[in-house]
């Protein structure tokens, strides 16, 4: 931290949130935003009543002060939100009684010693944003990928500061900053194309990792005609690839309004799956024309990879089956009749299929 930053102890009602935080920007929360909605949403979004548990039982600890910037005559917390969210719910029954939160009641002593809390005052955000930075986005207390995205972009844009410089001024050896940076901008081509709205999400929660990681694969970039020479540019997308974009945040995010749910449910496999279909232009036919993702890869890649494939997801799978056998059958004539079905099909792939293929001429 700045070396002109200093301690206080300030009481909890001169404190204000910070609405300019990248993680309640997330959400749609910003400066505008009231107290109570905004300590909602962290008790909500962030495990305040995980915070509040710790503070009944042990207390808050002062080693731990909030990081506040004076601005206008109030106190604005840019760093310990949540904290303070925590705080102020044990202070205010009639809030917790009111959203329903399972918020111990404190004797007197105990709450007296939560109404002012300690502080270290800094400068300014422009001053702290190392500090935070460095804590948030490569440290121990990381944030979402989003909020992160955001805080690069907020100290890039507002202060001047190049991509190249936040990366080495928070140690990040990996381009991560780039890179998160490029989702963010690519996403705000989106919304500022009006291809795609944040908020009309299929989901609340809003997997930006989706996209920051889906942009450095092949078939994804090569889907946008993806302008990867400059990390900075605020408009990564050509012109000419606008209506894809839009096309891709729908498969990676759903549409709420036309109930359209993502293909993309999680990374792992679903968001590989879909660089492979992008690859393909039958592969995108299929998914254009409604047909789910898996049936959509399976048109992009070669027959005798998606057979090699299937056959031996169906050995391994009835491998497992047979190690439940003695735990796990109880004698269910429905299971019999399903395995005598597995067993007819096997049946026809080996003997009516692979062995006539393998033994005709020619």
């Amino acid at each position: 931290m700045p070396n002109n930053e200093y301690m206080r102890w300030l009481s909890v009602d001169s404190l204000r949130f910070d609405g300019k935080t990248p993680r309640l920007a997330e959400y749609g929360i910003g400066e505008a935003s009231g107290e109570e909605d905004i300590i909602s949403l962290l008790w909500d979004a962030m495990d305040i009543g995980e915070l509040v548990q710790s503070i009944v039982a042990s207390g808050y600890f002062p080693h731990e002060p909030l990081v506040v910037v004076e601005n206008n005559g109030e106190n604005i917390v840019i760093e310990g939100n949540r904290r303070l969210a925590a705080v102020k719910a044990l202070l205010d029954p009639v809030l917790s009684e009111k959203r329903g939160w399972n918020v111990p009641k404190l004797g007197k002593k105990a709450l007296s010693n939560l109404e002012s809390l300690p502080a270290r005052i800094s400068p300014g955000r422009k001053d702290a944003w190392r500090y935070l930075g460095f804590k948030h986005v490569n440290g121990p207390a990381k944030w979402t990928s989003y909020a992160k995205a955001k805080y690069i972009a907020d100290v890039h844009r507002e202060y001047g500061v190049s991509l190249e410089d936040i990366s080495r001024q928070i140690g990040d050896g990996h381009k991560t900053v780039q890179r998160l940076y490029r989702g963010l901008a690519v996403l705000e081509q989106a919304e500022r194309e009006k291809v795609y709205d944040r908020e009309n999400r299929f989901y609340m929660r809003f997997s930006f990792s989706h996209l920051y990681i889906g942009l450095g694969y092949d078939g994804i970039t090569g889907f946008l005609s993806l302008e990867s020479s400059d990390p900075e540019n605020p408009d990564p997308v050509p012109g000419d690839r606008i209506t894809e974009l839009g096309e891709l945040c729908v498969r990676l995010y759903g549409d709420r309004k036309r109930e359209i749910p993502p293909v993309v449910k999680s990374q792992n496999p679903h968001l590989r799956q879909l660089d492979e279909v992008l690859k393909s232009k039958e592969a995108v036919a299929a998914l254009r024309a409604g047909n789910e993702l898996s049936l959509a890869l399976d048109l992009g890649r070669p027959p005798a990879a998606v057979l090699e494939e299937s056959l031996r997801n169906a050995k391994r799978e009835l491998q497992r089956a047979r190690d439940y056998m003695a735990t796990g059958y109880d004698g269910s004539g429905e299971l019999l009749t399903a395995v005598g079905t597995t067993t007819d099909l096997a049946y026809d792939i080996h003997h009516r299929e692979m062995e006539i293929r393998k033994s005709a001429p020619g």
